[in-house]
């Protein structure tokens, strides 16, 4: 019999109590625990970045976390990007602008990459972009319209 262990994090800015097996993913803590289906797991070894959430507004790769090394830490995931269901988040808006997704399975990773990344670096070359990108894995866009939005948009409007 597997021992279960208590965690208490935060999620999108609301507190959650659980006890679950000592192995169990962040990623799976947070899709079937939690019901936060925005957060896709691709390659589930940490390499594509579909699954980043923000952990104390860290991008990490929650597909090789596991939910209690998040025990006592706050968790953003897409879901929690915007403020309210009737505005996106600047970045989700300007990726819709900009046509930045096609299939749209590994924007919420890539969302999640560049918020950290814009907090550092509010006016990014293109070449810091692309850096900051590489280790995410899109097979539809080609990117570019990736970084055209991230040149789009302004947060803290």
């Amino acid at each position: 019999m597997t021992e279960l262990y208590p965690v208490q994090l935060t999620v999108n800015g609301m507190a959650y109590a659980r006890t679950i097996e000592p192995r169990l993913l962040l990623s799976d803590f947070l899709r079937h625990e939690l019901g936060l289906t925005g957060t896709h797991v691709g390659c589930e070894h940490g390499s594509c970045g579909a699954c980043t959430v923000l952990m104390d507004g860290q991008a990490v790769r929650s597909c090789i976390l596991f939910a209690v090394q998040a025990d006592g830490h706050e968790i953003t995931t897409v879901e929690g990007l915007a403020a309210n269901s009737a505005r996106l988040h600047p970045l989700q808006e300007a990726f819709r602008a900009a046509h930045g997704l096609q299939c749209g399975y590994c924007t919420p990773g890539f969302l999640m990459t560049l918020i950290p990344f814009l907090e550092e670096n509010p006016t990014p070359s293109e070449a810091e972009i692309r850096d900051a990108l590489s280790g995410n894995i899109c097979r539809c866009t080609g990117y570019q319209n990736i970084v055209d939005a991230v040149l789009k948009v302004e947060i803290g409007d």
